[in-house]
């Protein structure tokens, strides 16, 4: 099967039903950034850190790499950078449609895979912005690879991802708040599910989800040529069970090195 369809097909249902990650930036916050007043999130809620920018975003090129949903490009944008949104979603970069011509913004919207960004030149963006999405994708190494390809040298990344220990419990359970641990890392929503189920759950419409390990989110954007900077965790603001234990997202800071 064609994942990235699905996964796509999945998308355009979620901003159908509204969820919370396809909702965009309201005008005010717009105008808040063209004064320099803004932040992004690339995890569930925690802003980054301003500090993780350059103190001044004119003439900066971004790319946010799938990144739709009219959230972190319209902020970008309005705060001065060159912007590129990328998106397996075409409902989600009608958010991003609609806040630039709500808000009179000006920035490039491309649909397209995060494995495959061959439309761009090496060396292209100052900054990339790459918020929890290669939970979509079977192999990260690819994107960050991809990534490393499109960024200038001594360019950013800042990148959010699921820590894996999220995936390990059942999910059935945990909707009645137990922590049952079940599935094992790496996998898939396919993997976990009994083979008479799969066909149902792939009618539903539900997106396919990957854990990957640790190892292939940090050490995987070693190895393509970053250093990392900085980091910080964040969760889903206390409305899973397992925030109380441990948090599940992360947020990296990287530099890409000349090598």
């Amino acid at each position: 099967m064609d994942i990235n369809q699905h996964n796509s097909q999945a998308w355009d249902q979620k901003v159908s039903d509204q969820s919370v990650y396809t909702l965009a930036v309201s005008a005010e916050e717009v105008a808040k950034a063209r004064k320099g007043e803004w932040q992004i999130g690339v995890t569930a809620g925690k802003p980054v850190p301003r500090e993780w920018f350059p103190p001044e975003l004119f003439n900066k090129k971004i790319l946010c790499l799938a990144s739709g949903g009219g959230q972190q490009a319209p902020i970008l944008a309005a705060a001065g950078a060159e912007v590129t949104v990328v998106d397996i979603s075409e409902k989600q970069l009608e958010q991003d449609r609609f806040v630039a011509k709500r808000d009179r913004l000006s920035f490039e919207i491309v649909q397209g895979s995060m494995t495959d960004l061959s439309q761009f030149a090496d060396e292209s963006f100052d900054i990339v912005v790459h918020p929890v999405a290669n939970l979509f994708v079977a192999d990260i190494k690819i994107v960050w690879q991809e990534i490393a390809r499109v960024l200038k040298t001594q360019g950013i990344l800042i990148a959010g991802f699921t820590n894996p220990l999220l995936y390990i419990f059942d999910e059935v359970a945990e909707e009645k708040g137990e922590l049952v641990v079940k599935n094992v890392i790496p996998g898939n929503s396919l993997d976990w599910l009994p083979e008479n189920q799969r066909t149902d759950y792939l009618a539903s419409g539900q997106t396919i989800e990957f854990a990957h390990t640790l190892e292939d989110q940090i050490q995987g954007q070693l190895a393509a040529g970053f250093v990392l900077t900085d980091f910080y965790e964040d969760d889903f603001g206390g409305s899973r069970p397992l925030d109380k234990y441990i948090k599940c997202f992360a947020a990296t800071r990287a530099v890409k090195l000349s090598i």
